[in-house]
Parts: structure tokens; sequence; C-alpha cells
């Protein structure tokens, strides 16, 4: 099908403004951020995921510290993204903050996984939390461990060289607004930053317009997430189709002059009615509406 065959009402569901909560403006100020995309709505399959983030123009690629693992033991993956001139921005690595008799080993973990970061030209460590049973959980009491580690594992990473950012996560140790807030306002911010996805917040019963904006000048890194509670994609949905304020975020990190890159990401999930793909191509149409730009295919700039 060619442009000029699409219908109104189709061009306008591929945008994702048939369903969307915030309406975009058609006098969107000039953007300096640069967005990239994560891979995990692909699942395993790296090389589509990486194909389809060049192909549509994303500033860069995040995958996870396990997956960086597989790439460097098999030739076949490991210059995928040289391949596709996609540079990689950050790696998403989960530790468990909670238990200190973990702690070495998690160190350990983290600190081979930031080499692997720094191995394929990444620079972003995103510290993701350990899961815990949220029915029973005790915060008060896991609070001391929690920010012992962060402090620990945010020098190590810090002093390597690498970014260190604590991205919450719903059904982890930090999930609730107060849990974020104790933790960042406890944790030593000289090493460690806030890396916030926008959805999770909104999905564990946070505003995120107003989490953002009062941790500003520690968000070095994002994931931008749109939530909308339905079946698919882990209650999430394709930019602009859910209840986050994305412009209004948008438009505070701009302000700000942010250091670092905004990650849009879509979890996958069963089913799910729009493949990995084109949730991206709506992402990017979404996107420039709001005045963003995007790479030439192929192209090298970072």
């Amino acid at each position: 099908m060619t442009p000029r065959h699409i219908s109104r009402r189709s061009f306008h569901s591929l945008l994702g403004l048939g369903a969307a909560a915030h309406w975009v403006r058609a006098d969107a100020p000039a953007r300096k951020i640069r967005i990239g995309h994560t891979g995990i709505t692909w699942g395993n399959n790296s090389s589509q995921a990486i194909k389809d983030v060049a192909s549509l123009g994303f500033y860069g690629f995040e995958t996870f510290g396990n997956v960086l693992e597989k790439w460097a033991a098999d030739a076949e993956l490991d210059g995928l993204l040289a391949e596709y001139k996609l540079p990689l921005i950050s790696g998403y690595c989960t530790l468990d903050l909670v238990d200190p008799s973990k702690r070495a080993g998690e160190l350990a973990r983290m600190m081979a996984w930031g080499k692997l970061i720094q191995k394929y030209g990444g620079s972003v460590s995103v510290l993701g939390p350990n899961g815990v049973p949220r029915a029973s959980y005790d915060f008060k009491a896991a609070k001391a461990n929690i920010i012992e580690t962060l402090n620990e594992c945010g020098k190590m990473l810090t002093d390597a060289g690498l970014t260190p950012v604590l991205h919450q996560h719903t059904g982890t140790c930090i999930e609730t607004r107060d849990e974020v807030y104790a933790v960042l306002d406890a944790v030593d911010t000289k090493s460690v930053k806030f890396g916030p996805d926008i959805g999770q917040l909104q999905k564990g019963g946070s505003d995120p317009v107003q989490v953002v904006k009062d941790y500003l000048p520690l968000v070095h890194h994002m994931h931008l997430k749109d939530y909308d509670g339905g079946p698919a994609y882990q209650g999430y949905c394709p930019l602009g189709r859910g209840k986050v304020d994305i412009p209004a975020i948008l438009d505070m990190v701009e302000k700000a002059n942010m250091q670092g890159r905004i990650m849009v990401e879509l979890d996958p999930s069963r089913g799910m009615p729009i493949a990995a793909g084109e949730t991206a191509a709506i992402a990017k149409a979404y996107l420039e509406k709001l005045g963003y730009k995007f790479r030439t295919q192929g192209g090298t700039e970072k």
C-alpha cells in the first residue's frame, strides 16, 4: 500500500492518534535529545530487533546484560551492531539489592556486564532491582541493604567509566512512589543517577510527571513507555495510546538539557496485536509529531 492510498482513519491508527490520550502539538519545538529503542519487544530475536531499530533511524539500542554475554560468545551475533551501524547505548542489568549475602557475587556480575557494555560501545548500566513477593515485602527492613548495595555498585561502575542509573520497576523491591523517593533521597547521587521508566511509574500507581519533575537533576537515562492497562504488552501500549503524559515529560527533560539518551520501550506478551517492528514505527511517527528527528538509514551519527 503506497502512502497516497492510506485512508485518514488508517493513518491516524498508525500514528496511535485514534486512541491517544494526548494530542500532539502542531507547533512542536526543536528537540535536542536523541531517541533510541530497547530490544525487549522482540523477545530473544536480537538480529531482528537491531535490524528494525536501525532501519527506523533510532539513535541507539539497549539490551540485557545476559544478552551481551550471548553476543560475546557467538561470533554470528557479535558483529550485529557494527553491521547495522547501530550504537549500543546501555545495558539493563538486574541485581539483588535486598540480600547482603549475595552482594559480592552480584557486584562481580555487574562489573562483568559493565565491561561488556563498554566492549560494545555503551556507557550506561541500567540497574534493575530484584523481584520480591510484594504482598509480604517489608521495604523498611530492606532499605538499608538496598542503599548499601546501590552505593557500592554505583561507585564501582562509576570508577570504571560507566553511568549507573536506577530503574524502578513494578513487582520489585523498588516499585511505589514512596520507595522510589526514599531510595533516591538516601543513595549517593554522585555515583547513582536515575533512569526512570515512566510507564512502570504509571502502572505502579505513581504520577510519572511529578516523579520526573522532583528528581529531574538526577535523570540521566529514561525508558519512554506508555501504559493503558490493556491485556497486551503487560498492560503497556505503543506511544501515544495510553495514560502517560509523554509530551509533558519530554518538555521537562528537554528544558533541563538532560545528559543522556531516551530509550523507547514496550514489553512483549503473548498474542501481541501489533508486531514489534510496527510498534517501533508507531513510536517513531508519534515522536516525529513532537519534533524529534531520526537518523537516515545506516547513519552513524551518535
